[in-house]
């Protein structure tokens, strides 16, 4: 029985320290050589543009650090910068990506190879500076590509891989890293520094083919009429639909380099033989791997698919992963208001066209930063085990307080 790839742990120990999982991303983003990195501070990435901060005034880092008035700002300036031809760097968080979304769709449609780490919090109102994903599933359409990690040595090391997907020639697409805010930012565990030399070999210094120069003059960001838009965004679709396969090389390149490997578009955790899979994107997946033995020592075949890759979404992945199972119960921390939730509906309509007719129920579970327990997953195990007879709801509201609505 496989357990799926599942080496998140560091191989080497040579870079190890026990450090906060900003400063370890910030460390990471030194090792990229961004030229600019542009800051504003929002609770809780604050720490990763701080500790960036700090290693430029150090010397550590040769990088024009700005801070600017707004998140909106912060994208802004970087859409120049990478359009003169630097490697550009940012990071923000709820309110502060809402405030950013018109960038967002600037960047993609430039076509501008830009990383922003995203340590998702819940978005207002009510104001909450806790944990969902609610903000960057809500940009999933933005043209943006979405890697989603575990935990804190996912997210050093995804951010290099980042860089080499983004600045891909054939792709040429912005890329966020998602990391759970405050679980992940903010928790002190070892992690393994990335090398900064074996980071320059597997990351080459940035060559756009198209910079913005007076001796070359050139347009980016033009006015489309109709005759033409369609084909903008059409490009930008084809991208996406070639960043499968580089996702899942640059994995692969990067574990031959650094002996990690956390799936490409995907990873899976006792799915092969299970009759229940869980499937979901985040932190989470460490409480729902601990649960997953637990139930697995009372003979209950439940296991985990991971959702590493968001946008693109990847169908064909999950389609062969997810084949087996005789019930899916997908579990996330967003909720689309008036539908389900994101996952569990573009779940749903990649096997609609398929042969695939496996029972699929939803639950949306710690928004605002709830906790999900280990007995809140047996619940859900509970409850699709029974879906197995026959759905009697499709979607619901884990954990949900009655009393007080």
């Amino acid at each position: 029985m496989s357990k799926g790839s599942n080496s998140s742990m560091p191989q080497n120990t040579a870079n190890m320290r026990v450090v906060e999982g900003s400063y370890a991303v910030a460390h990471a983003v030194m090792c990229c050589r961004p030229d600019v990195i542009s800051a504003y501070p929002i609770t809780p990435q604050t720490h990763i543009v701080e500790n960036l901060s700090q290693l430029v005034a150090d010397g550590e880092l040769d990088s024009a650090f700005l801070t600017v008035d707004s998140e909106f700002s912060a994208l802004s300036v970087l859409v120049g910068s990478t359009a003169c031809g630097g490697r550009g760097y940012s990071s923000t968080t709820s309110q502060g990506l809402a405030l950013m979304y018109e960038v967002l769709y600037n960047v993609s449609g430039m076509r501008l190879p830009i990383v922003m780490t995203v340590a998702n919090r819940a978005v207002g109102a009510p104001l909450n500076i806790w944990n969902d994903q609610q903000d960057s599933v809500g940009a999933r359409d933005a043209g943006w590509l979405q890697i989603y990690v575990e935990n804190v040595q996912e997210a050093v090391d995804a951010t290099l891989q980042a860089y080499k997907i983004a600045e891909d020639p054939e792709i040429r697409t912005p890329i966020m890293v998602c990391m759970d805010g405050f679980i992940l930012t903010h928790v002190y565990e070892p992690v393994e520094l990335l090398d900064k030399e074996k980071a320059r070999e597997f990351l080459p210094d940035f060559k756009p083919a198209n910079i913005l120069d007076p001796n070359n003059p050139l347009t980016f960001g033009a006015f489309a009429d109709p005759s033409t838009y369609t084909e903008f965004r059409y490009q930008q679709f084809e991208a996406h639909q070639k960043a499968l396969e580089k996702i899942e090389q640059v994995a692969r390149d990067f574990e031959k380099a650094f002996g990690r490997y956390y799936g490409g578009l995907i990873d899976s955790y006792y799915a092969e033989d299970a009759e229940v899979v869980l499937v979901t994107m985040g932190s989470i997946i460490g409480t729902i791997k601990d649960a997953i033995d637990e139930m697995r020592a009372e003979g209950i075949k439940v296991g985990l698919v991971k959702v590493r890759c968001y946008r693109p979404f990847p169908v064909a992945a999950l389609r062969k992963a997810l084949s087996g199972a005789k019930v899916i119960a997908v579990v996330e921390k967003d909720v689309s208001i008036g539908n389900e939730a994101g996952l569990v509906t573009d779940l749903k309509a990649s096997f609609y066209n398929s042969d695939i007719r496996t029972p699929i129920i939803g639950f949306v579970a710690g928004l605002g930063g709830r906790d999900i327990t280990i007995k809140d997953i047996r619940k859900m195990v509970e409850k699709a085990l029974a879906a197995e007879k026959g759905i009697e709801c499709e979607f619901e509201f884990l954990d949900l307080r009655k009393e007080i609505l």
